[in-house]
């Protein structure tokens, strides 16, 4: 049987209903996905599911870290993994459905930790920094801090390290993703026309705004909530930048749907490296893409109970 079923897609692009729809159909449960819905009083900006939404089916890890904590890739591995062991102990399917790629890797991949660790909060930063402005900009973050630094830009590896040992004084450390799965997992990936997906997004935007986005960042800053991992997260530091100062809304806004967009972008291109998903037209007919995964996850049941047979001979 499949251990476990995840749901990626860039921003925008359905995860939420068809997650709902399969985990009704299947029997299951959700974990979020997003290394940014873990925070508290972030639900707007985050396109967080309201609790009227769920349609009674539980999520997990949601809200459960203060805007000002950290949060690491490492932290979320541990906790994903219980949470899929707690889910398959009660007979659910645990459905991860969420946009961070890096993320969902770590937890149905081998992906190892080392022994001796840089500062956990500095190295969730520049993963999320990462993953959200690209490699280039993290290159130039390098070159800022030594421009002597004699390492490719698409070198993504030896930049991010570069960093950690710079900004936190320690030894390096290293992340070793091994190829063979930790699960018996299915990967569903949500893919669109770029134009349509851009044009969601933008509408997403204005979504947010009207829901009341300014509030809910004007709440942080006036908790003195800021140069912290959370308000690294699009949607936040736009709106920090409008309210002290930096430019007016108009520019705010639309540098938020542009950081989206190119986000969405980012997201696609760390799916299709990384992952290996099968993908489905998120514009198709929900139920005809039911079908198509059922019969996915089927025909991979099909081979795995071959493939034990053939061990066992």
């Amino acid at each position: 049987m499949i251990d476990v079923l995840a749901i990626v897609g860039p921003t925008a692009s359905g995860k939420t209903a068809l997650s709902l729809e399969l985990a009704s159909r299947l029997d299951g449960e959700i974990i979020n996905g997003d290394s940014m819905q873990v925070y508290k009083e972030m639900s707007i900006g985050t396109a967080k599911i309201e609790p009227a939404e769920m349609r009674g089916i539980p999520h997990h890890l949601l809200d459960i870290k203060e805007p000002e904590e950290p949060f690491s890739v490492a932290e979320y591995q541990t906790l994903v993994r219980e949470k899929i062991a707690e889910i398959s102990s009660r007979g659910k399917l645990p459905i991860i459905v969420g946009g961070s790629g890096l993320y969902v890797q770590a937890v149905l991949f081998d992906y190892r930790f080392t022994e001796e660790q840089v500062d956990e909060q500095l190295r969730a930063e520049l993963h999320a920094e990462l993953e959200e402005y690209g490699p280039l900009h993290m290159h130039e973050k390098l070159m800022a801090l030594n421009p002597e630094a004699d390492i490719h830009p698409n070198n993504t590896r030896r930049v991010i390290r570069a960093i950690e040992i710079i900004k936190s004084g320690h030894e390096k450390t290293d992340r070793k993703l091994a190829l063979s799965p930790m699960y018996n997992e299915v990967i569903i990936g949500l893919d669109m026309q770029r134009e349509i997906l851009y044009d969601r997004i933008n509408r997403r935007v204005d979504d947010m705004v009207a829901r009341g986005l300014l509030d809910e960042v004007q709440q942080l800053r006036e908790r003195g909530i800021r140069d912290v991992q959370s308000i690294q997260a699009i949607g936040y530091r736009e709106i920090y930048a409008y309210l002290d100062g930096e430019m007016e809304w108009a520019e705010a806004i639309s540098l938020l749907k542009q950081n989206s967009r190119k986000y969405a972008k980012r997201q696609f291109t760390y799916f299709r490296n990384k992952l290996p998903i099968f993908w489905i037209d998120a514009l198709a007919d929900l139920e005809k893409n039911i079908q198509k995964i059922e019969a996915f996850m089927q025909e991979k049941n099909r081979q795995r109970r071959i493939g034990i047979i053939e061990e066992q001979i």
